[in-house]
This record gives C-alpha cells, sequence and structure tokens, in this order.
C-alpha cells in the first residue's frame, strides 16, 4: 500500500475536513478560556528549578578532582540542559506562555543555553517549520538539508554519507541547529543576498562565542588547578543534551507513520486541511510523566503540531480529546515506544542513503484500545494488611 492510498485526505470530502478542523479549534479554545494560575505556576517552578539545578551542578563541578562529584555534577549539569532546552527554552521560545504578559518568560525576550540564536531559531522553526510542516522543498526540517528521509526526495550521491552524518549531528545538533537558518538553498540559488547571510553569520558567532565561554572557559576556570576535568565534565553534558534532544525531535518527525506532501496537495489548503496536515505529519513517543518532561512534552508532538501555542503541560491532558476527534473520523493517531520510533528512523536514514526506496505503510484509523479494568484495579489494590492513606 502506497503512503496516496492510505492520506486521509484521499477520501474526506471539503464540508468533513471543515468540520474536523472546527472540532480542533475548538480543544484549543477550551483550554486557553481555562489557563491561568496552575499554569504560570508550572512554567515558573519548572525555571525556578532548573536554575538552582544547574547552579547546584556548577558548584559541585568545581570539586571535580573527586569521581563522586564528577559523576553528580556531571549528571546534574546534563538534566538541567535538557530541561533548559526542552521543557523551557523550545516552549517559551514558541510563544506558549505569552499569555501571562510576563516580560521574563516570554517569547520576544528568551533566550536559551543553545548555540542557536533564537530570532534565527524562531524563523526557521516557529514560521518556516510550523507552517510548511512537512511539503518537501518547504520544510527545511524534512531532511535538515542533509538527509533523504522520504522517498519524494530526489537521491543524489551525497546522500551515501547520512549515517555517518546522522551520528555527527546527534552528537553534535545544537550547532547543526545554529546553521539550519541560513538555508544553504537559498544561498545557492541566491535567494539571499551575502550581505544577509553574512550578518547571519555574525549572530551565531557572537552566540557561540558565549557558548563556548561559559561552558569551555568561564566555568572550568572555576575549579582551579582541575579545570580540565570540568571542562570535559561540560563537553559531556552538552553532548548528552545533544543526543537526547536530537532523538526527541527526529522521533517525532521521521517515524514511518508521518506523512509528507508537495506543494501541489496543499495550494488550495483551508484551516480544517492544515489541522488534518499537522495531524499526520507528526508522531508521539508513549512513555510517563517525567519522561514526558524531559522531553519537552514533545513526545506529544501530534498536539504540539497542532496546537504550537498551546502551554506544553496541556498536552498529556488534551491528548484523549485529539484521539477521540481521529476515532471518529477514522484518523490516524501515531505514537509508539520510544526505541519503536527511534529504531524506524534510523531504518530510514540507512535505507533512503541509497537510490529509491518505496513509502512505507501508515498507520491505520486511530481505535482506542480497550482497557484492562481488572488489570487497573489489581495495581490499584492496597496490599494486605496495609491501611489506607487517609
Amino acid at each position: 500500500m502506497t503512503d496516496t492510498v492510505q492520506n486521509p485526505f484521499d477520501r474526506l470530502t471539503p464540508d468533513e475536513i471543515e468540520q474536523i478542523g472546527e472540532e480542533f479549534q475548538a480543544i484549543h479554545d477550551e483550554v486557553f478560556a481555562d489557563l491561568g494560575d496552575r499554569d504560570a505556576n508550572y512554567i515558573r517552578f519548572l525555571i525556578q528549578s532548573h536554575r538552582r539545578l544547574a547552579a547546584l551542578s556548577r558548584i559541585v563541578l568545581m570539586a571535580s578532582r573527586y569521581k563522586p562529584a564528577l559523576l553528580l555534577g556531571t549528571a546534574g549539569l546534563s538534566l538541567a540542559k535538557i530541561l533548559e532546552n526542552m521543557e523551557i527554552g523550545h516552549n517559551v521560545m514558541h510563544g506558549q506562555w505569552d499569555w501571562m504578559n510576563d516580560p521574563n518568560i516570554h517569547s520576544s525576550t528568551w533566550d536559551w543555553d543553545t548555540a542557536s540564536p533564537a530570532a534565527a531559531w524562531k524563523h526557521s522553526h516557529n514560521y518556516v517549520h510550523h507552517t510548511f510542516t512537512n511539503i518537501v522543498g518547504k520544510d527545511k526540517d524534512v531532511g535538515y538539508e542533509i538527509f533523504r528521509v522520504d522517498p519524494k526526495q530526489p537521491w543524489n550521491p551525497a546522500y551515501l554519507l547520512q549515517p555517518f552524518t546522522n551520528v555527527l549531528l546527534m552528537a553534535f545538533f545544537e550547532w547543526g541547529v545554529a546553521l539550519h537558518d541560513l538555508d544553504f538553498e537559498a544561498i545557492r540559488t541566491g535567494k539571499k543576498s551575502q550581505k544577509q547571510v553574512w550578518d547571519e553569520l555574525k549572530a551565531i558567532g557572537r552566540k557561540g562565542r558565549r557558548q563556548i565561554l561559559k561552558d569551555y572557559v568561564f566555568f572550568p576556570a572555576l575549579s582551579g588547578s582541575e579545570w580540565r576535568t570540568t571542562l570535559k565534565a561540560n563537553f559531556f553534558a552538552n553532548i548528552v543534551r545533544n543526543v537526547w534532544s536530537n532523538a526527541i525531535i527526529f522521533c517525532g518527525h521521521f517515524p514511518d507513520q508521518t506523512f509528507t506532501f508537495t506543494e501541489e496537495d496543499v495550494k488550495d489548503e483551508t484551516r480544517g486541511g492544515w489541522f488534518i496536515r499537522q495531524l499526520i505529519g507528526a508522531a508521539n513517543i508513549d512513555g510517563g510523566p517525567t519522561f514526558h518532561i524531559l522531553a519537552g512534552n514533545l513526545s506529544f508532538q501530534v498536539e504540539h503540531h497542532l496546537y504550537p501555542d498551546m502551554p506544553s503541560s496541556r498536552y498529556q491532558e488534551i491528548a484523549p480529546k485529539v484521539r477521540a476527534v481521529c476515532e471518529k473520523w477514522g484518523l490516524p493517531y501515531n505514537t509508539g515506544g520510544f526505541w519503536k520510533q527511534w529504531g524506524g528512523v534510523q531504518r530510514t536514514l540507512l535505507r533512503l542513503a541509497l537510490p529509491g526506496g518505496a513509502p512505507r505503510p501508515k498507520g491505520e484509523p486511530w481505535h482506542e484500545p480497550e482497557r484492562d479494568l481488572e488489570a487497573e484495579r489489581r495495581e490499584l489494590e492496597i496490599m494486605p494488611g496495609v491501611p489506607a492513606f487517609p
């Protein structure tokens, strides 16, 4: 079966597409009518917790000559960088918390702990990617201009290297993201002036220099004679953050179930069509609450693409409502375990490094799994002889 046969747009009428769009919009409006203190308290608590964890980890690393301090400080700093990039930086700069009107937690003022300049990232991600999601030739996130991740992309010999490029990008993902908005195709075709390219390179250089000085000069210097050990710890923490964010983002965009589109497919797209394109162009990752927070709630990539301006803390809450719309209209809701999604992405990168390649089968219409009430009862059953908590 090809993705053309399975594409929901092939069977939905224009009226049905608009009805689906209205139902998805209603979920958005219901949440935004309910935003308040609990949402604001969530992001403020998370920012405060991250800053304390980062500061404590830096302090511990001052004693990096001792192995327990080195291991504890490196683990804490890795976790802090993941939290800051995924659940805080990405989502604040998306405008998810702009409704608070807090100048310190606002997409126009926030900058994050990574090499990418905020303005460049907001253009390439918030505008280009979320507007032209999975439109081959328009969405630069389809392969990031260096990978072939869809058979619609013409093959060239450079793609033979993508298994090796993939490993390199995992380790240094923040630098790949920093260069992403340069748009190498626009540079090659002359659509972007030399002055604009130079200005963007200078912005990347300024941000990159600041990151290098912070992680590899200033903080290591605080460790005195053990500065080399602290420098290595900082380097390792950045690698951990890069590999993790790369994995989460790739799992949300490149698994087999996701659909891609041509410019012809979307030339007359309506608001309802935009919602459906976002739905079937993304994939979720199953997991528990801690996993979702560390993933920046991008484990709910479907919900994120439907509602990029919605606070990420609401995605898990609305997921059943999104699935209900999918079940009603026979739409796929793409989700799976981490290793399933990540493994599918790696298979795609390996297979499409070579010429050819057929579309993989897409997800079936969503049906909510039947709950095993007896198993749930057993899990919640109080152990004999232990009184229930009042």
